[in-house]
């Protein structure tokens, strides 16, 4: 394949890359090529829905990427999966589908990135959807992903969660990706009739058998080909080789806030001083790759309840062998389902003018198993709330340590690292507090398990969430968009600054994190992507 020319190479087949593929390949007119480190999706675990619990240490179909050890979360280093496989993290990921605010995108656009207001990408939102409750002003119908109901499927337990909401005056709101963000309510997911909907599923399937697209896995990019300021191919490794394939119009990057800044910084693009550091020789001093970097963390609380929930249920043989019967026949039921049954959008400290919080509810409750290399179900019958802030304003890193593309990139979160992220989780952690006190909670809760009762000062309460939160996984902003490089990587169309041939469309050109789940966001950028590079001159 060495020297094969082609219109379009996209490296990685993730959220955003599998929209592209569909999008550049579908006139007929561009020859598009996608390479994916990762191999086929074509994996029970993968396709049924509850089952990616099953790929969350599965290295055949993710990263598995650790981060430096964090001051802000008492010195641990947390595990952070990601998706290597077709359709990327939407592979693995737990479905839920969040759009964030509309402030969110209006933020950008004040910015100076004219064309991303939340007016301006609500047509990409919607162009992509097929949701399960039809077409509207907010929502789309006849795309390619999937966004539906679970409905029945949903676990009864989560009414004790609405009516706590209502004994305390907080409004529930049907949908979160509507007219209002705010409220208490069920959340959407992309399953379709039972099978997870990840773009792999919703736009690369259906444009496989275009003559003019071609898709190679274990295809590991390498480092981007240069022609003085031009990048004008790809090089990268598959079975054992190293091949070159060359771009006519442009390379896009499509591989993740992780992995698409390192490419960049391996093919010396990227900060001066850390590229030399690495033994990197600076084709380009791009001083914003790799920084930026934001991510949703979340606190879980564990309850002890007086009802069955998915713990007892997901244990038991018996239960499993009649859930997996009526799957196989109906594609119903709990394994048709994610694991966040329930969540809200609050606002949890005075003088906000929107939700800083996010909650996901949990008809189970979740620990670590075997030294921590697999999770598992408490004894006993549990749920599980989780306070995650929106909107974090801590700033971490990513960096390369040596030129080797198979070395795993440094990746620095610096979580809590900030007093108004610290105050947002205190005000979370409290919140869930306020609710389980509810009668409607407190009658279903037999005792708060984790972190536990005893543990009510607020020095307490930061200690505890410092040593126990999470990533939500939701890393962006490595690529950051903005008008010039001093403070960006790419420009408002997704091209990269002072580089030709090259654009990014990923999660790592976020300006800024969003309030709620990030693969929505991806997809639409893909959306919008391929309107920008199939309208460009040339």
């Amino acid at each position: 394949m060495a020297g094969e020319m082609y219109d379009f190479v996209i490296v990685g087949a993730g959220s955003a890359g599998c929209v592209l593929a569909n999008r550049l390949s579908e006139n007929g007119r561009h020859s598009v090529l996608v390479l994916e480190a990762g191999g086929s999706d074509r994996r029970p675990w993968i396709q049924i829905p509850i089952g990616y619990a099953k790929t969350f240490f599965d290295g055949t179909v993710n990263w598995k990427y650790s981060a430096e050890a964090d001051p802000g979360l008492a010195g641990r280093a947390l595990y952070w999966p990601r998706g290597k496989v077709l359709g990327g993290s939407s592979s693995i990921n737990a479905m839920v589908y969040v759009r964030g605010q509309r402030e969110d995108y209006d933020a950008w656009a004040a910015s100076g990135l004219e064309g991303w207001s939340y007016d301006d990408v609500l047509p990409f939102f919607r162009k992509s959807e097929d949701n399960s409750r039809g077409a509207d002003a907010y929502h789309g119908a006849g795309g390619g992903l999937a966004v539906s109901d679970i409905g029945g499927d949903c676990h009864p337990v989560i009414e004790h969660f609405f009516e706590a909401a209502r004994e305390s005056g907080l409004p529930l709101n049907n949908d979160f990706n509507g007219a209002v963000q705010e409220g208490v309510g069920r959340y959407q997911f992309n399953i379709r009739d039972g099978v997870r909907s990840s773009a792999s599923n919703a736009f690369l399937r259906p444009a496989r058998g275009r003559r003019n697209l071609t898709v190679l896995t274990g295809a590991h990019a390498t480092a981007l080909v240069m022609q003085g300021s031009r990048v004008s191919g790809v090089t990268f490794r598959k079975d054992g080789a190293v091949r070159t394939v060359s771009a006519g119009r442009e390379v896009i990057l499509a591989a993740g806030a992780i992995n698409t800044p390192q490419l960049l910084m391996l093919s010396g693009l990227g900060p001066a001083v850390d590229l030399q550091a690495a033994g990197i020789p600076v084709t380009a001093d791009l001083p914003q790759v790799g920084r930026n970097l934001r991510d949703h963390l979340y606190c879980p609380y564990f309850f002890r309840v007086r009802e069955k929930t998915l713990n007892d249920s997901l244990t038991s043989w018996p239960w499993l062998m009649r859930a997996g019967l009526r799957y196989a026949l109906s594609r119903r039921g709990a394994l048709a389902t994610s694991v966040n049954h329930a969540g809200a959008f609050l606002k949890t400290r005075p003088g906000l003018d929107r939700p800083n919080m996010q909650f996901y509810f949990m008809p189970m409750s979740l620990e670590p198993k075997k030294g921590g290399s697999e999770i598992g179900f408490h004894d006993f019958s549990g749920i599980t709330i989780s306070a995650s802030p929106c909107r974090p304003t801590s700033a971490g890193h990513l960096s390369v340590a040596s030129s080797d593309p198979f070395a795993p990139p440094v990746i620095t979160p610096n979580y809590l690292s900030t007093n108004e992220d610290v105050e947002d989780m205190l005000s979370g952690v409290r919140f869930i507090r306020q609710l389980a006190a509810s009668q409607a909670l407190s009658s279903l809760i037999e005792a708060e398990v984790e972190p536990g009762p005893s543990i009510r000062e607020e020095t307490d309460l930061v200690r505890d969430f410092r040593a126990r939160s999470n990533t939500t996984f939701h890393p962006v902003g490595t690529c950051r968009m903005g008008p010039g490089r001093v403070d960006s990587v790419v420009d408002r169309r997704l091209k990269v600054h002072g580089i030709d041939g090259l654009r990014i469309a990923d999660a790592s050109v976020f300006p800024d994190m969003i309030s709620g789940n990030t693969n929505a966001t991806c997809i639409m950028i893909g959306e919008k992507a391929s309107v920008e590079i199939l309208t460009a001159p040339g």
